[in-house]
């Protein structure tokens, strides 16, 4: 009961959301690294530029990380697996590449909004990972109602 409980605080609506919302980033990473990030990467020194490719490399796979759990996700609605099938550990968030804030700070602008959103994202959907598996606390205003609700 408990878990059916947590699992209600994910719905369809928030992971249709968090998927449009990774979606619309993983294209716009897509548009920046191909097109003007190409011309942002020149403009820095060698070292530089190993470092930006490798941020963009990490953008990406904190999205499709997302992308992949945010499936399983849907999936689970859908009838397709079960909640425990959800649970397995090669169906889970997965681990999101760390960045160095210092070198992400001497990266272009548009590359700066693009790590820091992704890592925003991904830690908004590790906490509704993490949630999913636990009860959540009682709030104090539903525990009365609940009370009420009993005694009459």
């Amino acid at each position: 009961m408990a878990n059916k409980e947590a699992q209600s605080r994910i719905t369809p609506k928030l992971i249709d959301s968090l998927y449009v919302e990774a979606m619309v980033l993983a294209d716009e990473a897509r548009s920046y690294f191909e097109r003007q990030g190409r011309e942002d990467r020149l403009a820095l020194s060698p070292v530089e530029r190993v470092g930006f490719s490798c941020e963009s490399l990490k953008v990406t796979t904190r999205l499709m990380h997302i992308v992949a759990w945010l499936l399983t996700q849907r999936a689970v609605e859908a009838g397709e697996i079960s909640r425990a099938q959800a649970r397995a550990p090669d169906r889970r968030l997965g681990d999101s590449p760390e960045s160095d804030p210092l070198f992400v700070e001497k990266l272009p602008e548009s590359a700066i909004a693009l790590v820091t959103a992704s890592q925003e994202l991904f830690a908004r959907v590790r906490r509704v990972e993490e949630g999913s598996g636990t009860q959540p606390q009682a709030s104090p205003a539903r525990s009365l109602l609940s009370r009420l609700e009993r005694s009459f």
